[in-house]
Parts: structure tokens; sequence; C-alpha cells
């Protein structure tokens, strides 16, 4: 039984629904992997609460990504297919548009920032993507999009504020809740608002009462500053270990359905994410990125009190390179 979420959308935007999300989880069957829903009893005595780890860590190219770049690729026409896409990103979302489209085989080029990291600029690579580098802190990575769109007649698949990507992001949530809920809370990881807006959409409609909360770097908090101010804050692009949470503000379609089916953002700091990758690491034997432990660190930190509840916690991707790991994960001198 699902419940009937109603959202009001900006003017002039059409916000995706529950229904898109059932429809995402019909073009990735068979394509995206089932990912595993994992509980610890070292999580649960620490925390006092009763907590499952959807990993996402585990999906096809290494992060939740893979969906919404798959299911937003699968929703183009012939024409726009032969064309080819086009998008931006620090690495997941590129990771998941080049891969998808040598799946589907439509051409990609991806916008990555100069600063990402090599493993996802290789991976992204090795997918068949066209990568095309920016300096994130002078240059404007929406203006290059949308003129190399123009010159190529690509159509142009942004990280987060597309309705097809918070769609496929969804059926992650969908998933979980299915093979393991309910739950009395989610946690999920936030950067421009692609997972926690799909999150919500699932999770309200088969979960009603469950309260959501978005997690974000603390020197990132625009999302905390958004839900608070009724309005989309815009900051300087945050520097933190979480690359992948490196946006600037949130999207004219994520917002919305954060503000109207979350319940608050609350932000980890980067030492209690390097906590979460060694907690990962140690204890329950899984690489995860520093991105794909904000939900987490959350929960373990209890940022939100979460003794005796049953908890969700989305890991959203591992795509770390070793070195990197191995360097943040060791003991201090």
């Amino acid at each position: 039984m699902t419940a009937a979420v109603r959202i009001a959308a900006p003017e002039g935007l059409t916000l995706p629904t529950y229904a898109d999300v059932e429809r995402a989880a019909e073009r990735l069957k068979g394509v995206a992997h089932h990912t595993p829903a994992l509980s610890s009893a070292t999580a649960n005595r620490r925390t006092g609460a009763s907590l499952v780890f959807k990993a996402e860590n585990l999906q096809r190219m290494g992060a939740f990504k893979f969906r919404g770049g798959y299911n937003a690729i699968s929703a183009l026409s012939p024409e726009q297919k032969k064309a080819g896409v086009l998008t931006f990103s620090s690495g997941n979302h590129a990771q998941a548009i080049a891969y998808a489209g040598k799946l589907l085989g439509v051409p990609t080029t991806i916008i990555m920032p100069e600063d990402a990291p090599q493993a996802k600029v290789e991976a992204t690579q090795g997918y068949g993507g066209e990568v095309v580098r920016y300096d994130r802190y002078t240059q404007d990575r929406l203006e290059i999009g949308n003129r190399i769109a123009a010159e190529r007649g690509l159509t142009l698949i942004p990280p987060y504020d597309h309705a097809d990507v918070i769609a496929g992001q969804g059926t992650a949530t969908k998933e979980l809740i299915e093979d393991a809920g309910p739950f009395d809370m989610l946690f999920v990881c936030l950067g421009g608002g692609g997972l926690l807006a799909g999150a919500a959409l699932a999770a309200k409609a088969l979960n009603p009462d469950c309260r959501v909360f978005g997690v974000e770097p603390e020197a990132g908090n625009d999302g905390q500053q958004s839900l608070r101010s009724g309005k989309i804050v815009k900051i300087g692009v945050p520097k933190t270990i979480a690359d992948g949470a490196q946006t600037a503000f949130l999207g004219d379609l994520t917002f919305p359905i954060i503000q109207a089916l979350v319940e608050d953002i609350v932000t980890v700091s980067d030492a209690e994410l390097v906590d979460a990758m060694r907690f990962f690491a140690e204890r329950m034997k899984l690489v995860v990125e520093p991105t794909g432990c904000l939900a987490a660190a959350a929960a373990l930190t209890a940022k939100v009190p979460v003794e005796g509840k049953r908890v969700g916690v989305i890991i959203s991707g591992g795509n770390v390179d070793l070195a990197s790991f191995a360097r943040l994960i060791a003991p201090s001198a």
C-alpha cells in the first residue's frame, strides 16, 4: 500500500512523483544491481538502534548514481540518444552517465573538475566518456555545459536537478524499504539533493511514518540553510573530503521535494566521515568513499536521537582511490 504525496511545484516545472520511481524501477530491473541491505551488531550496540545499511557502494560503477543516469538516458528519444548526452560531475554521476551510455550505445561527454579524484576520471574515460576539465573554483560548469551542449546538439543531463535522475535514485530507497522496512527513520547523503529527493518520494509513499533526514558536510551546509530559511541558499564551493557533496546549492526540482517531505538536514565533520570509513572497513569489510559515509556518520554519532529506533541508512558510494583511502583511515601518529 502506498500513500499519495502531493507537492506544489514551482511555476513552469513538473516535479517527479513516486509513480516515476516505479517506472524507473521497471527500466532498471535486471540492469542495476539489487544491492544488499546489511546490518552490524557493532553499530547496533554503539547506537542502541537497529540500523540497516543500503550498500549502494556495491552498485554498478560503485555508486547509486548509476540508477539515475541509466534511467535518464533510457527515457530519451531515439534522436536524442543518437546525438549523445552531456553532463557535469565531480565523479560518480560522470561515471554513471558514461557507463549507462556505453550500455545503451549513447555517446557521452563529461565535464569534470581539475581536482576530481584521478580514479574517477580514469573510470569515466574507461567507460567511454569524453572528459572535459574545468576549474570548479573559478569557472561555471553549467555555463560550460550549456555552451558545449548547444554547439554539439547534445542533451544535458545534470547530476541531480532532473526528474528522471531523481526518480532513478529513489529506487534505492524503494528496494530498501521493500527488503527490510518499515523504518522509523531514514538517513540519506545530501549533495545537490537528487538522492534525498528520490529517497523522500519513495519513503513517504511506502513508509509514510518514516522520518527522513538529509546529511551533508559541515563545510557545505547549503541544504540545511535552505530548508530552514524556506528558500534555496547558495554558498561557495565547500572544501571537504566529501568530494561528491561539494555542491553549492540545491536544485529547483530537488528543493521543493525536500522542503515538503524531509524532516531536517544535519551535518557531519570530515573527522566523523573518516571515523565512519574506518568503521565500515574494520567492522563490515566495506570500502566506502567519504561522501558515501555522510548518512552513516550522522546515524553512528546520533546527530538525531536514534536509540530504540529502526533506522535505514543509505551508503551512497565506494569510489575512492586506494592511496587516499589508506591515508584517510590510517591511525594518526
